[in-house]
């Protein structure tokens, strides 16, 4: 039940940013498709909260509209914002095998999101592009990576970090027989 809350709120916030971010750039549905990759009715029926969209359309379209991913999900800004992991919506791939859940606060800091990142063993995630100039900083936790980013593969363990150019398409890998954990730092350019 309470993730069925969760989620539920989350479309709304999604719904409403999305909206007020698309007017605010005076962008139709068809423009906002053409800057995203995503159909305009998949972005009509996320606005009017008919369906709640997966994690790679959600950055397609932050990235579409130039703002943060926490900016796309996340509540106007404060001066101060607590975040209890309680209160954390943790968002799910569709297979389930990976999760992600973020560890600042939507009013927290414009430049920088972090999320823990959980990935089932030997599973694959694999995240398209970030807009231009975003990096990301993924330390592993527990467990192993394989970070696969453009062409260039790298293999990490508990303890090791990488950044690299996120605006290439980047995907994060667990070789390992058990479910590794990372932290991963999203670095926007402003």
């Amino acid at each position: 039940m309470g993730d069925e809350i969760g989620a539920a709120d989350m479309a709304r916030r999604v719904a409403e940013n999305l909206r007020d971010n698309r007017k605010r750039r005076d962008m139709s549905l068809d423009q906002l498709s053409q800057a995203t990759g995503v159909s305009r009715a998949a972005l009509s029926q996320i606005e009017t909260r008919k369906t709640n969209p997966t994690i790679g359309i959600l950055w397609k379209i932050a990235a579409g509209l130039g703002v943060t991913f926490s900016d796309l999900i996340g509540e106007a800004r404060l001066s101060l914002s607590v975040m209890r992991r309680e209160d954390t919506q943790v968002l799910r791939s569709t297979d389930r095998k990976f999760e992600s859940r973020p560890l600042v606060p939507a009013a927290g800091i414009n430049e920088i999101e972090m999320y823990e990142l959980s990935l089932a063993a030997r599973s694959r995630h694999a995240s398209d592009p970030h807009g231009p100039g975003t990096k990301e900083l993924v330390v592993v936790l527990s467990g192993s990576l394989r970070m696969i980013v453009g062409d260039h593969t790298d293999e990490l363990k508990a303890g090791d970090s990488v950044v690299f150019d996120a605006n290439l398409p980047h995907i994060y890998e667990n070789p390992g027989n058990t479910e590794a954990r990372y932290h991963d730092v999203i670095i926007y350019r402003r």
